[in-house]
């Protein structure tokens, strides 16, 4: 190739001044490379807003979301999908090119999957040069394809493979890489300018002329920018640029011209090219958008000059919107045109970043007092006037923006109106319309009485039924309304006294606290001859009558009553389940996993467990054989525990609503699971209960441990843990407790003091402390 700037000449000698083509069989975005500029967040868990009840679908990959670049994951940015995003609209115009004798499947392979060497091969074997082709390949012998046209198609596509070494192997890049390399061969350019000249055929010609301008535009990035004046990438694009059709070849053509614009400073230019091809097609949309960057006032002022039409302003300011200024565009376009749909992806995305922004979600705006305040005004001001395309969207999203400021009086109106608007046929819309005045009608609710529980039916099995799949309203955004809602109706009743509502509605700790209250929840819950109020209630309650035995039965064994435990453990559910090691063993230093491993003589079910439990304790209550139960109670006490080899056996639904981590729950309702006090106490009674200095230090060791663990638990509480919400396990002088004094002083003389010293590093620290 010869220098860039001598490619004017180069294209005067060799185009002809009527037509030129080309084909991009998977090609980059539109301006070849281009920047990441995400929203981000959790699409719609923050959201009870619906963009699909009434913006068009091709804009579906703008709607806001504050944790990916689109929305959705059919519209993820990457390499994949720049290469491969215009391939099903190359084949479908391919396949019409052969009068749609030439199937898909082949033109697929063909087109999109063969390598050089396979392409020739089927041709070859077209011209009889090759007898035997392997069935997965393209047969073409058989067809009755027009020769020019083939001939043509395969000329072509030994120079579009050729083109795709440098415009379709980008390889993964982050935005703050400066720069990618692209290895553009010389020599290429020109087979693209004689085969332009040669070709004939309109169709191929506007293919090789995208091949040209593409050529160029990825030469001259390799070469370094030079002034516009010398591109020739914009020199190729305007000798032809009048000759073929606007159609998507052309726009995608238009897109690599823009991008020349861009990367020389031109971003006027380059903006309003983009806008145009963002407004041709849904296809360009996405790469049109990524590529729009307004960097400056003076240049977005020569953009809206460089417009022809108000449909071309409209088309600016609506990618202005998306790109930065949501509140700055809106107005503008209701400015030229009221009934624009653009409009539409533009209210959508106000209203769910004001939503973000005033839940205080991650990617919400910081000051979000003043997003909602200025939103609320806009939005509101502009449903006022009543001359939009869709009035009702705008009512809907007033009175919504006025619910989030509390003022539930002008969002009460702002419904009504849009109520008499909205198409009794749209079901997504009704819903929407539910789910917003549902809100409503709940933050006006002074107290809930027979009256309001008698209302709250319907909605309550509607919301229900949506959770668990039983009704289906396709986009419709109901988990932010339902979760709320909860909330509030819990709240009420609480403020009302009535407890057991106000749990079912939303469970909290203080609730398990009172078993009387766990005792009237469960005759409801067991009660046949439940209104209907009950039972729609009653499906928000996320626990089963069985849950609550079990915890009845969990307290109760931790209060050190097993024989109480067992009734409840009976009707539970998990009187069969199985214990993951033997609970009444015991060793120096825990060690879950391995006593879990070990081989076990015999497997322990829970309710055996506690039936053991209470033989034991009866056995010492009678003085019989005191030193080995109490310290197997103590073993089976510890193991049950948090710190203990068998925590499964506390664990279900309700009792491990906060994860494996005991330490997520505030502490004054820290699960009684943490506590080692009644494994202590049988520990001691071991002790004081023999005379065997050897068994005494063990149960002055063990009684050591729940000391420490419970210096673990005091020590998630303290002050400079607080923020951090960490559990700290740093050991302190003032952790090792008394029982690491006693043995010290009482039992150096045994074995098992030895023992204790090799085992437990801890122990050590101790004795060192003492020097």
């Amino acid at each position: 190739m010869k220098t860039l700037n001598s490619a004017t000449k180069l294209l005067k000698q060799y185009l002809p001044k009527k037509f030129l083509t080309l084909l991009c069989l998977s090609t980059l975005s539109l301006a070849g490379v281009v920047w990441a500029c995400a929203d981000y967040g959790y699409d719609d868990d923050y959201s009870s807003f619906s963009p699909e009840s009434f913006v068009a679908k091709e804009y579906t990959p703008f709607f806001y979301s504050d944790f990916s670049a689109y929305y959705g994951q059919d519209y993820n940015y990457n390499d994949d999908n720049s290469n491969t995003r215009f391939n099903q609209q190359i084949v479908n115009e391919w396949y019409d090119y052969f009068g749609q004798k030439l199937s898909k499947a082949d033109l697929q392979y063909l087109l999109l999957r063969a390598s050089e060497k396979g392409i020739d091969s089927v041709y070859q074997n077209y011209k009889g040069k090759i007898e035997l082709l392997p069935d997965s390949m393209p047969q073409l012998k058989k067809l009755k394809i027009n020769k020019k046209q083939l001939t043509a198609f395969f000329d072509y596509l030994d120079l579009a493979k050729k083109s795709e070494t440098y415009a379709a192997s980008y390889k993964s890049y982050y935005y703050w890489d400066e720069k990618q390399e692209f290895s553009v061969p010389k020599a290429f350019e020109m087979e693209l300018l004689l085969a332009l000249k040669k070709a004939k055929d309109p169709f191929i010609k506007q293919r090789l002329w995208f091949q040209l301008v593409r050529y160029y535009y990825f030469a001259e990035r390799s070469e370094g920018i030079k002034p516009l004046k010398d591109a020739a990438t914009i020199q190729a694009f305007n000798l032809y640029k009048d000759v073929f059709p606007k159609n998507m070849m052309y726009y995608r053509t238009l897109g690599y011209v823009a991008g020349r614009h861009y990367y020389a400073g031109d971003y006027a230019t380059s903006n309003y090219l983009f806008s145009l091809c963002y407004n041709y097609s849904t296809e360009m949309k996405i790469p049109a958008k990524w590529s729009f960057r307004p960097n400056a006032d003076s240049d977005w002022k020569q953009s809206l000059e460089m417009a022809k039409t108000t449909e071309e302003k409209i088309t600016l300011w609506h990618l202005m919107g998306i790109y930065y200024d949501t509140e700055r565009a809106i107005p503008e376009i209701i400015a030229l045109d009221p009934k624009s749909e653009k409009l539409d992806l533009l209210l959508s995305r106000a209203i769910n970043i004001t939503e973000s922004a005033f839940r205080n979600y991650y990617g919400g705006k910081e000051d979000s007092t003043s997003t909602l305040k200025k939103n609320t005004a806009l939005i509101s001001g502009i449903a006022l006037k009543n001359n939009t395309a869709k009035p009702y969207i705008w009512n809907l999203a007033a009175g919504y923006l006025n619910f989030m400021t509390k003022d539930y009086e002008t969002a009460a109106k702002f419904y009504k109106t849009a109520k008499t608007q909205l198409p009794a046929d749209n079901e997504l819309l009704m819903a929407q319309y539910k789910i917003l005045d549902w809100g409503l009608y709940l933050r006006q609710l002074k107290k809930i009485d027979a009256a309001a529980e008698a209302k709250m039916v319907e909605p309550l099995n509607w919301f229900a039924n949506l959770r668990d799949g039983k009704e289906k309203v396709k986009d419709l955004r109901f988990y932010q309304s339902l979760n709320e809602s909860m909330g509030v109706i819990s709240d009420l009743y609480k403020k009302q006294g009535d407890f057991i509502k106000a749990n079912i509605f939303r469970s909290y700790h203080e609730f398990y606290t009172n078993n009387r209250r766990i005792e009237q929840l469960k005759a409801l819950m067991l009660n046949e001859k439940q209104t209907a109020f009950e039972k729609a209630m009653l499906r928000y309650y996320p626990y089963k009558v069985e849950d609550l035995y079990f915890y009845q039965a969990t307290v109760l064994v931790f209060q050190d009553q097993p024989e109480a435990a067992i009734p409840f453990l009976e009707k539970s559910g998990h009187q069969t389940d199985t214990l993951q090691a033997n609970p009444f063993n015991m060793r120096l230093n825990d060690c879950h996993d391995c006593d879990q491993q070990m081989a076990q003589s015999k497997k322990f079910k829970s309710l055996e467990l506690l039936r053991m439990m209470k033989s034991m304790k009866a056995e010492i209550k009678a003085g019989r054989n005191v030193y080995n139960n109490a310290y197997l109670l103590a073993n089976a006490y510890y193991n049950i525990s948090y710190y203990g080899n068998n925590r499964g056996f506390y664990i279900s639904s309700l009792t491990d609503t906060y994860g494996s981590s005991a330490f997520s729950v505030p502490a004054p309702f820290r699960p009684i699971y943490l506590s080692g006090k009644i494994a202590e106490k049988y520990y001691l009674m071991a002790r004081m209960a023999t005379k065997n200095k050897e068994q005494q230090a063990r149960c002055t060791f063990m009684a050591s441990k729940i000391e420490r663990n419970e210096s673990y638990n005091r020590s998630f509480d303290l002050p400079e843990n607080k923020d951090a919400n960490s559990w700290s396990v740093e050991t302190k002088a003032l952790y090792f407790g008394q029982n690491f004094a006693m043995l010290a002083r009482q039992y150096a003389d045994t074995r098992f003091y030895q023992e204790a010293i090799e085992e437990c590093g801890y122990f050590r620290q101790y004795l060192n402390s003492l020097h």
